[in-house]
């Protein structure tokens, strides 16, 4: 059986026929998403010695402040991540470390930015590595000492005649044990770059479950994705953000973190969302709703010559302030607990009750992304904990979180949603709409009043709408949007193919072409 082309006058030839309701019947389409308009970066949102600097930063390198803002989170996770956990209500916890990406193309200075931002945890770690190089050393003694006795127990024994062996035995089992239970601790390690996945494991096991990535660089996807194994290794990087318990048993030795706490602070070229995009190991899995997502405009030809260099006094005041709050905190075993006022609760609240219908998979601004705009609210409460704690450095755990707090907080989470979802467009999250352009320009240039989704589908490219099912999405999208009107579907009561779903097109696209 044939199909006929959809302009053919001969196409619905004795098939009963639909009155095509007047032109005034229309309502005016409501046009498809464009280029999105991306909220400026709140830098007033962040504590008084943080926008200082932030905003001294981008002024020094001629960098949008969005870059060294959002570093400067990722700063805070790092100091806080592991070690501090904000109490939201009931037994809603959240860790305080936070996955962000900042995309930007080639030449923005990006390095630069990352080592003003991240000079005093490369402090605090050398300071945090000085305080225990004596219990270091002093442990390392100890094992070397329970080792030999050991060793020399073992020998004895072995050498022994049958009367004494038991009991020599006996006490190299004793001396064997006492030196496998020393523990020599790790160095102190705060930040770590361009490493695999199983070193993150690892370095999060020898550092109490806490670790950060901070790169310039967009390699860690490629890491992630696969780049050694072969196959995406993603499990330490979802646990490592909701603090789900993670084992891992190797040859070489077993690892167990009972709450991990990874931080990630990353800087992409706009190519590597691109490619995330394409790569069906990304999707499904859920990494990738768990980035707080940056899509600045780029400066580049347009930077100033000669900038305001950061004042010496802001530079301090930031090194000594990151700096506190990091040795502070490295000394917590277990989490701090940052407490919410009830007005922060209620302040908290109220935005994840706006942010609810957003959710919704037709018609919510994130219903495309419900995975990312899921955890939206949790990310929102873990960033205003970062925030009290730059406000209150070592005295953060013994007052609550303010509901100005929580609004400063609010103030990035909206304007990572508009940021995040030009993000998921670039990775190819609306596809859909892409593709619902494609079926309006089809509809232009055949100037279809009447057109069946079989028709269509001997008109669009196959490379595009591999199966009819997936026109069903864009379709929806567009009666949505008031392009189209599905019309019921007449059975003729014969056999063979059921007739195709057949739409009314709007007038106003049929007038375009005249």
């Amino acid at each position: 059986m044939t199909t006929q082309p959809v302009d053919s006058p001969d196409l619905w030839a004795g098939l009963p026929t639909l009155d095509e309701p007047p032109a005034s019947t229309w309502e005016d389409p409501v046009p498809l998403a464009g280029p999105r308009k991306l909220a400026l970066f709140p830098v007033g949102a962040l504590p008084g010695w943080l926008r200082e600097f932030v905003a001294a930063v981008a002024e020094e390198t001629q960098t949008p402040v969005d870059l060294a803002g959002c570093i400067a989170l990722s700063v805070l996770a790092t100091a806080a991540g592991g070690r501090s956990v904000v109490q939201v209500r009931g037994n809603w916890r959240e860790p305080t470390n936070l996955y962000v990406v900042v995309s930007l193309p080639p030449a923005n200075r990006k390095s630069a930015v990352f080592g003003l931002l991240t000079d005093p945890l490369y402090e605090a770690e050398q300071q945090l590595r000085t305080l225990t190089q004596p219990a270091i050393v002093e442990a390392e003694m100890t094992a070397r000492l329970a080792k030999e006795a050991a060793d020399k127990a073992t020998a004895k024994a072995a050498s022994a005649s049958a009367d004494e062996r038991d009991e020599l035995v006996s006490t190299a089992i004793a001396l064997a044990q006492t030196a496998e239970s020393v523990t020599v601790p790790a160095k102190p390690q705060l930040l770590a770059d361009d490493t695999t996945a199983e070193t993150v494991t690892s370095r999060m096991a020898e550092q109490g479950g806490r670790i950060s990535v901070m790169s310039a660089e967009g390699d860690i996807f490629d890491i992630i994705a696969g780049r050694y194994s072969g196959k995406p290794n993603m499990g330490v990087f979802l646990k490592g953000h909701a603090g789900d318990r993670l084992k891992v048993d190797r040859q070489t030795r077993e690892e167990y973190i009972e709450h991990p706490a990874l931080t990630m602070g990353l800087c992409v070229q706009p190519q590597v969302l691109d490619d995330i995009g394409r790569q069906d190991g990304f999707k499904g899995r859920g990494l990738l709703g768990r980035f707080l997502y940056s899509v600045p405009e780029s400066l580049v030809g347009r930077r100033k010559i000669e900038p305001d260099p950061i004042p010496e006094q802001v530079m301090e005041t930031y090194r000594r302030h990151v700096l506190d709050l990091t040795l502070f905190l490295a000394e917590w075993t277990d989490p701090a607990v940052i407490q919410l006022a009830p007005e922060a609760v209620a302040t908290l609240t109220a935005f994840q009750a706006r942010v609810e219908p957003m959710l919704e998979a037709r018609g919510g601004i994130m219903g495309q992304i419900g995975d990312w705009g899921g955890k939206l609210v949790g990310a929102t409460a873990r960033m205003a904990a970062l925030l009290h704690l730059a406000e209150h450095l070592t005295k953060g755990h013994t007052v609550p979180v303010a509901a100005a707090t929580m609004r400063d907080a609010i103030a990035l989470a909206e304007y990572f949603i508009s940021h995040s979802l030009a993000a998921f467009d670039a990775m190819g999250a609306d596809r859909i709409t892409e593709r619902a352009r494609t079926v309006l320009e089809a509809l232009r240039n055949h100037a279809w009043r009447e057109v069946s989704k079989r028709d269509l589908m001997v008109k669009l490219s196959r490379s595009e709408f591999r199966t009819a099912n997936d026109l069903d999405p864009v379709l929806a999208l567009l009666e949505d949007h008031g392009y189209v009107r599905a019309q019921a579907v007449q059975r003729t009561g014969g056999r063979g193919r059921p007739p195709s779903p057949r739409y009314l097109v709007h007038p106003r696209l049929i007038d375009q072409t005249a």
